[in-house]
């Protein structure tokens, strides 16, 4: 593994040289890069900048050394503050979708609009963690921010349901960049046997939040309407964001006034500048990573639209097409990139291979049973709607407060790796295969939400170990390109349980209603399978009820049979990673947890 180099005492000693002497002693096209810094001792240990480094992490390891314990723990107390508004806002105005698209009276975009947010907002993670790792921190930052506040915007000032459509790509683009950021700002100034921990952190507001973000969106359509709730959370993004900000710049400056960076700007033409900025983002693999995977993830989520479905000509071109792309980026960052989106070693890193084989097992499987759970839920076991949320809620609560231990059991023993293949993938497993026999009706609801405690706990504990894996594996110039990576195989596994629950549900369920229902409600088998609001018009104990009780629990068995059957593919991946103690080098500079 790669560790940070660490300096002499007499190489710390050597004063910083003049521009001249830098521009004969730098690499060529280090010289041209605008906004590039020199390196030079960054503290008393005698650290000098991450070998190699780009701008951006050569500019918050500078602005993490100069930087006092109070701008530190103010750092993270915005952290924290951010995330609260924001998961209180994406629960609030989640919430109001439907409000908003029977107001136009159509519902049509919707599905499409969903589906193309949720590739959009996870392959664009790919170019923004070249924008974090070039132009800096900060910028990404605001970046994100600004695509969030102009999508709350366009979404209060829409008067239809294609702009809505549109804003909720701009907002899910922002709202994902923005945590992913803020979880490259955690990397960044924190240590790696304390990072699960602040991990942990910065996820907890969502315990308070999964309990305030209903009453809220009810209070605004009760009250002003739809369109102030977007407009409110506009503002309110724009003040609690840019603290964060100025605190990372005025201690960017700091770092630039002291020396410790030295900013030089570029004679670069516009046409160099094009050719230069083309090689540092590496945009050959991009275009191929990227084009990959949305040809690759779009079928999944729109072959029930086509004729013939899986056999539709235009699925399997963009399966093919996707996957020769996926192909051509591997051989493309091996044998022609200038300078390679990721190391091609990292690629067949088995510690980061592992990780994100975990990232999209965990996804397929959860996309294949939590399908139509909340509908299961009020149709076999009678809960309201507010006790259902109450029960898919409890992964929220239960994996962000397990979180916490997980992270002080890194802390405490150096190694993440036992974690996740002795007690989260197990549980993990256990919980999902419970499901199989508790999930008919009759069973009491009780041991339904004891699945969900198992794969809460479990949850939290396989999602820290594996973001600590990928990061473990290299050094800090690379933290945010392998989160990234890591991210897009979670969209990849999403969109895989997705397709196959979607399959599994209308391939059973329709049959079943068919064979169980009685002969007086045959007649109203498309519009029982159709409508929740059918389904629950039936009373409770009459045989059309009994009828769709069934069916449901039938097609679930099934989904959740195959929600425990790709978790077998975790064992493997877990095993595949390095033990590694994350006590044994730093990873990260300055003054950081």
């Amino acid at each position: 593994m790669r560790m940070p180099w660490r300096a002499t005492a007499a190489q710390a000693e050597v004063p910083v040289v003049d521009q001249e002497q830098r521009d004969e002693k730098a690499d060529a096209s280090f010289d041209k890069e605008a906004n590039a810094s020199q390196p030079r001792a960054l503290d008393n240990d005698s650290e000098e900048f991450t070998p190699n480094a780009q701008d951006g992490v050569k500019k918050i390891e500078a602005t993490t050394t100069v930087w006092s314990k109070r701008d530190l723990i103010i750092a993270y107390i915005l952290i924290w503050l951010i995330m609260f508004v924001d998961s209180m806002q994406q629960g609030a105005t989640g919430s109001l979708t439907a409000y908003v698209t029977s107001d136009f009276y159509q519902h049509s975009l919707t599905g499409y609009t969903s589906t193309m947010s949720s590739i959009i907002g996870g392959v664009l993670k790919l170019p923004l963690a070249k924008v974090l790792d070039i132009f800096g921190r900060p910028q990404g930052f605001m970046l994100m921010v600004a695509f969030m506040v102009l999508g709350l915007i366009m979404m209060a000032a829409c008067n239809d349901v294609q702009v809505y459509a549109a804003a909720q790509i701009f907002y899910w683009v922002g709202y994902n960049g923005l945590s992913y950021t803020l979880g490259i700002f955690v990397a960044d100034t924190s240590s790696l046997k304390n990072r699960g921990f602040m991990y942990a952190y910065i996820s907890s507001p969502y315990i308070a939040t999964v309990w305030i973000a209903g009453p809220l969106a009810t209070a605004f359509l009760n009250g002003p309407g739809w369109r102030w709730c977007f407009g409110a959370f506009a503002i309110i993004t724009v003040a609690i964001t840019l603290p964060l900000y100025f605190l990372f710049q005025l201690n960017y400056k700091k770092a630039v006034k002291r020396g410790i960076i030295v900013p030089t700007k570029s004679n670069r033409t516009f046409m160099e500048s094009v050719k230069y900025y083309a090689i540092e983002f590496d945009v050959g693999g991009l275009f191929l990573v990227m084009g990959g995977l949305v040809f690759f993830l779009l079928p999944f989520n729109l072959y029930s639209y086509q004729e013939g479905q899986w056999k539709s000509p235009l699925v399997i071109s963009f399966f093919i097409i996707g996957g020769l792309m996926l192909i051509a980026f591997a051989l493309f960052e091996k044998y022609y990139a200038a300078k390679t989106f990721i190391p091609y070693s990292l690629l067949l890193d088995r510690t980061v291979i592992g990780a994100c084989i975990l990232s999209a097992v965990l996804f397929v499987s959860w996309y294949i049973w939590h399908s139509y759970f909340f509908s299961f839920l009020q149709v076999v076991n009678g809960v309201s709607v507010t006790e259902a949320t109450y029960i898919l809620n409890i992964y929220s609560i239960g994996s962000c407060f397990f979180s916490f231990i997980v992270g002080i059991a890194i802390r405490w023993t150096g190694r993440f790796k036992w974690i996740a293949l002795y007690f989260g993938v197990p549980v993990t497993i256990l919980g999902v295969g419970l499901l199989i026999h508790f999930r008919q009706p009759d069973v009491n609801i009780g041991y339904i939400v004891m699945t969900q405690i198992f794969i809460a706990f479990a949850g939290g504990a396989c999602v820290i170990t594996e973001q600590i894996a990928v990061m473990a594996a290299t050094d800090h110039q690379y933290v945010a390109v392998v989160l990234a990576l890591e991210g897009m195989f979670s969209s990849i596994g999403g969109g895989i349980g997705s397709s196959i629950a979607t399959a599994v549900w209308t391939g059973v369920f329709p049959k079943r209603l068919a064979e169980y229902l009685p002969p007086e409600s045959q007649g109203a088998l498309q519009d029982i399978y159709a409508q929740l609001t059918v389904q629950m018009s039936y009373a409770k104990g009459t045989p059309t009820r009994i009828a769709i009780e069934r069916a449901y629990s039938d097609a679930q068995k099934y989904m959740n049979i195959g929600g425990t059957a790709i978790l077998i593919l975790a064992i493997p991946a877990v095993m595949m990673w390095r033990d590694i103690k994350v006590k044994d080098f730093k990873q990260v500079k300055g003054r950081v947890i």
